[in-house]
């Protein structure tokens, strides 16, 4: 059995390279600066140690010369069977592309690899950033490629999916069937390869794999690469470590790596990580995004003519209502079919507290026992009957007021006949 070796050296990558056999690693990744003309810091999350480093140029050129070079000693020491994956953003994404085209040739491009996910959005004016971009090139066209499979989408016809196909006399595909005419299945399917478009994540504030490194990216996305491009006990290599992903990664795949970075602090973070390699699982991965959507329609729909946002997973809340002024978000909760208006008020005010909100509505569906009086009703919740209750209200009052005029003459007409 293949020892798995984890090693971390400090140093310029391009002369740590120069130490590394020619043709001896299988995978190689690379998260390198970005060409953000910017020094990047930032704090762990016991504020006990800074991560910092520069990635400032001095235009183009500067930055395009730093880069060939490396990427010639990762070209040297790529086995014939082995790739690269070249991680880069909008900055110099362009340029990355025209070196690896000029080191590894046009031919040896394999997918630009896009990660999307999810962030906050920024005050900067135009479309907001929620991607980065691999570069994947292989060494030769004899390269490892280990196919991963996904789950159908939830619009596929399976029934359709698990049918032979076959081409007619016309070379046209059509469902395969026997000498009586049936349909033949195919049997079992492994779902649909994966795409070159992966939505994976950003690593939230409260990660547990979270180390404070400015350019951390997520083990899962680095799981991803090394599986698909490398097999238990291959060398992996990441000239450009930072907070030690890769090497963490690997490590919990059964891969050897190499990491390698200039920065002291980096180096110890990730000898450190090492020693417990760790990853945060993604619920949103395992259960699908429809998971968590749990807003009730069925009650939001009295809400329908307002400009409210739905509330995913609040106990207390079921949507905000936006206002024309410059006042916080209304939140607003709906009385359940169950739910007594005193234990609705009450979740909507400890919500509502929460959020910092001076306002906000409930919305009364039915009446209960549990009579709630004004001076009982929190100061901040203004409560309203939802249209269909205040329509049972009138049609009681109405029928009841009608029903007590005729009795007297019902009463009269008795008499008479008697």
């Amino acid at each position: 059995m293949t020892e798995i070796r984890s090693e971390v050296r400090l140093g310029d990558c391009l002369e740590q390279m120069k130490n590394i056999a020619s043709e001896s690693v299988d995978l190689i990744y690379l998260d390198p600066p970005f060409f953000t003309n910017r020094h990047h810091t930032a704090i762990n999350r016991e504020r006990t140690q800074i991560f910092s480093f520069s990635d400032a140029w001095n235009g183009l050129t500067e930055y395009a010369e730093f880069m060939e070079l490396r990427l010639r000693q990762i070209h040297r020491i790529l086995k014939n069977t082995g790739s690269v994956f070249v991680h880069c953003d909008k900055s110099a994404n362009f340029l990355l592309r025209v070196l690896l085209d000029k080191v590894f040739g046009s031919e040896q491009f394999r997918s630009e690899i896009i990660w999307t996910y999810r962030r906050w959005s920024n005050s900067a004016k135009g479309l907001m950033p929620a991607h980065q971009t691999i570069f994947f090139y292989s060494k030769t066209t004899q390269f490892k490629f280990n196919r991963i499979y996904c789950p159908y989408s939830e619009t596929t016809n399976i029934d359709q999916i698990l049918q032979l196909r076959a081409r007619d006399q016309h070379g046209v595909s059509t469902y395969a069937t026997d000498q009586n005419g049936e349909v033949i299945y195919s049997g079992n399917k492994k779902g649909v390869p994966l795409s070159d478009v992966w939505e994976i994540p950003f690593l939230n504030p409260k990660a547990k794999e979270r180390t404070g490194y400015p350019t951390q990216k997520p083990v899962l996305l680095l799981e991803r690469v090394i599986e698909i491009a490398s097999t238990p006990g291959d060398l992996v290599l990441d000239p450009f470590c930072g907070s030690g992903t890769t090497l963490v990664a690997a490590k919990l795949l059964g891969r050897s790596s190499i990491g390698i970075d200039c920065a002291p602090e980096a180096v110890e973070l990730t000898q450190c990580r090492l020693t417990e390699p760790d990853k945060t699982e993604s619920n949103l991965l395992k259960k699908g995004r429809a998971a968590y959507i749990n807003a009730n329609n069925d009650l939001l729909s009295m809400l329908n003519g307002l400009d409210f946002i739905p509330v995913q997973r609040n106990a207390g809340i079921d949507a905000f209502i936006n206002t024309t002024v410059d006042t916080p978000p209304i939140p607003v909760r709906i009385q359940r079919q169950k739910e007594s208006i005193a234990d609705a008020a009450n979740k909507l005010a400890n919500a509502a507290k929460s959020k910092n909100a001076i306002l906000a509505i409930l919305v009364r569906t039915h009446l209960d026992n549990n009579t709630l009086f004004d001076d009982e009703i929190p100061p901040l919740i203004k409560l309203v009957e939802a249209t269909a209750l205040q329509i049972n209200q009138t049609l009681t009052i109405q029928i009841t007021d009608i029903v007590s005029k005729r009795v007297p003459d019902n009463m009269a007409i008795k008499r008479t006949l008697a």
